[in-house]
């Protein structure tokens, strides 16, 4: 896999934390280092450079400082995992090591005769710092960073219920509520579609009381972001605010991919008789949302879910939950056939 995919639990995408672009930034620098599919020594560390950030859309004069500034207010961040026992808090990193270029000459000036150089191979170790060193004439690097040990499993040995983007979709994006909500929609790529209900959207994004008003919300975060989205990411996405009721509480996010000149020719040469992925017997989403309120596919599928999931409880998330299951691997549903419901 490119060292640019970012992989991680789906845990930490659905996670409440409140971090600025440039945090966020320095996050999915590091995570694109982690080795796919592989274990990870909690304690490795991770280096930031300029182009990293450069290549993610800060400017060159100013690019060293936002790193630095970004580490800093990293440090004191935290990010809060929702479990069957309770919510789960932990920091994202553990340590971070901020880059003096001038330190490799100070430390040769402290010690200037070679008997002393065991001496600086002590400091060295006594805090850590063996395998930072770097050539004198590198300034690219501008930090080291740790990550908190209780994170690393979320981001590393990922078999299943994963998300997985390349960091070049975010490459750009001056609004964190882009950053996440873009995130939120991969987690449901392979359906192009994604419903959540506002309250996990406001949890998600860590906004406490901030734009109670729900046009304020659609307007300070919803639109930002999917402006944006739209404007520099690979997808096109397209939303609406439902209502139960009278009151709006949930948003429906439907997006695919921007043609390209090379998407256009597969398209062209596919198959005319190869089903679309993201159909079920060309059955549109309107058609499988009434197929999923069917009393008839209720009975037939109810064991598909746990009667204490959000699904086997809420009859939204129940029809949320079978129309990606649709979607995703039809020949699961095998009792009669599907658009028998549709009758």
């Amino acid at each position: 896999m490119s060292n640019d995919l970012i992989v991680m639990d789906n845990a930490v995408i659905n996670a409440a934390y409140e971090l600025s672009v440039n945090e966020q930034r320095l996050i999915l620098s590091a995570m694109a280092q982690i080795p796919k599919g592989e274990p990870v020594d909690a304690k490795h560390s991770y280096c930031v450079t300029r182009d990293d950030f450069i290549r993610l859309g800060v400017h060159p004069d100013t690019v060293a400082r936002e790193i630095r500034n970004a580490s800093k207010d990293l440090m004191k961040k935290s990010l809060f995992i929702d479990t069957e026992v309770g919510e789960l808090e932990f920091h994202w990193l553990s340590e971070v090591l901020r880059y003096d270029k001038n330190a490799e000459e100070k430390l040769k000036a402290k010690y200037p005769n070679p008997e002393d150089y065991s001496k600086y191979i002590q400091m060295l170790r006594a805090y850590n710092l063996m395998d930072s060193l770097m050539p004198s004439d590198d300034n690219n690097v501008v930090v080291r960073l740790v990550f908190n040990e209780r994170i690393v499993p979320f981001l590393s040995e990922l078999r299943k219920n994963f998300t997985q983007f390349n960091i070049e979709d975010v490459a750009g994006f001056s609004s964190s509520y882009s950053m996440r909500i873009y995130q939120a929609m991969m987690q449901f790529k392979s359906t192009g579609y994604r419903k959540m209900k506002l309250i996990d959207l406001r949890y998600m994004l860590a906004l406490g009381d901030k734009y109670e008003a729900t046009k304020d919300l659609k307007v300070r975060v919803i639109d930002t972001a999917v402006k944006e989205i739209n404007e520099k990411s690979p997808y096109k996405v397209t939303y609406k605010m439902l209502k139960t009721g009278r009151k709006f509480t949930h948003l429906e996010l439907d997006f695919k991919k921007k043609k390209t000149e090379d998407n256009t020719i597969r398209n062209v040469q596919r198959d005319a008789d190869t089903a679309d992925m993201f159909t079920v017997n060309g059955l549109t989403d309107k058609q499988l949302g009434r197929i999923a309120r069917n009393n008839q596919f209720i009975a037939d599928y109810n064991h598909l879910v746990s009667s204490t999931s959000p699904a086997g409880q809420d009859p939204t998330e129940w029809e949320f939950e079978m129309i990606n299951r649709l979607k995703k691997d039809a020949s699961q549903f095998k009792k009669r056939p599907i658009r028998d419901y549709l009758k």
